[in-house]
């Protein structure tokens, strides 16, 4: 029996048999995370960031100097030294460039990632009403929709700005309740093709509300989309923040972002190049890596390619 039994898993027959277990046995989420493994463009991306992130949060506390501290004996931009604990140098002002790079970095992915989550909850909700319920609910989410378009960006930080002042909460808030829109047109299209399923219709049937109908399945069934939009709209908050801050509308002093430090570094090019290489290399690197990361979230849930 036991050599019998050996006999039928070693047959082709019992390997096919074997194969379609294993893949009937995933989830999608677990077929999702093998086939995002196997992308070696996106699975680098995902290490480069967890390091970038890492140093941003973390390593700050280990140097010996901050952001914002002044080494009054060095109050021009000197070069890198490791004995005055200064790895990459100093400013015209005496600070601490690799502090300020991390610590920018800090506020860059610190403000990208909060108001990706304001655009994220914002987007799947309205979404997610408008596509489902539809009729005049629809048509009156729509229009607000293409009536904020029409809003320029800096127009609306500077409005804010001039009601309630300059600060980081207001920076994320402004930057999220602009880039929702998109993502509530792209929920709202897929939950256009979901709502009339046979799934949506069975709960219907049995009863369900239209508010349980939207959060236990609408919801679930859209967050492939909506995981890959997050990580395309997290690198283009960023470069938003950026832009506004070299204006002068973002982050205020002593505070500090990737966008500040490349506006301070080009007005010191000439002199200390490395102020503005160094954040204008870690932002680069960081978008390019959001960039493949999206990228290959987008092949590893799409179902066609399976």
């Amino acid at each position: 029996m036991n050599s019998g039994s050996s006999l039928n898993l070693s047959s082709p027959h019992g390997a096919a048999l074997t194969a379609a277990e294993d893949i009937q046995g995933r989830s999608l989420w677990q077929d999702a995370w093998r086939r995002l493994l196997a992308n070696r463009a996106a699975l680098v991306s995902l290490v480069i960031l967890v390091i970038v992130g890492f140093a941003c949060f973390a390593l700050p506390h280990f140097l010996p100097w901050t952001y914002e501290q002044i080494d009054w004996d060095r109050m021009e931009a000197t070069p890198p030294s490791i004995e005055t604990g200064h790895y990459l140098g100093t400013d015209t002002l005496g600070r601490d460039l690799l502090a300020r790079a991390l610590f920018g970095g800090r506020v860059s992915l610190t403000v990208g990632l909060l108001a990706t989550f304001v655009a994220l909850v914002i987007g799947v909700t309205v979404g997610t009403i408008a596509g489902f319920v539809g009729g005049r609910v629809d048509q009156a989410l729509m229009r607000f929709v293409d009536f904020m378009y029409t809003v320029p960006l800096t127009f609306f930080v500077i409005i804010l700005m001039v009601l309630f002042g300059r600060n980081f909460i207001l920076m994320f808030l402004a930057i999220g309740c602009i880039e929702w829109l998109t993502m509530a047109r792209i929920v709202r299209g897929q939950t256009l093709t979901l709502k009339n399923k046979e799934f949506i219709e069975a709960a219907r049937a049995v009863g369900g509300s239209t508010a349980a109908i939207i959060i236990r399945h609408i919801v679930p069934n859209v967050l492939g989309v909506v995981i890959v939009y997050v990580t395309l709209t997290i690198p283009q908050v960023i470069l938003i923040e950026s832009f506004l801050s070299f204006l002068g509308l973002g982050i205020q002093e002593p505070m500090t972002s990737w966008g500040m430090l490349i506006n301070e570094g080009a007005a010191e090019m000439e002199s200390t190049p490395r102020a503005l290489l160094v954040p204008a290399g870690l932002m680069t690197l960081t978008l390019f890596c959001f960039n493949f990361l999206g990228d290959g979230l987008r092949d590893a849930l799409d179902p066609k390619d399976r």
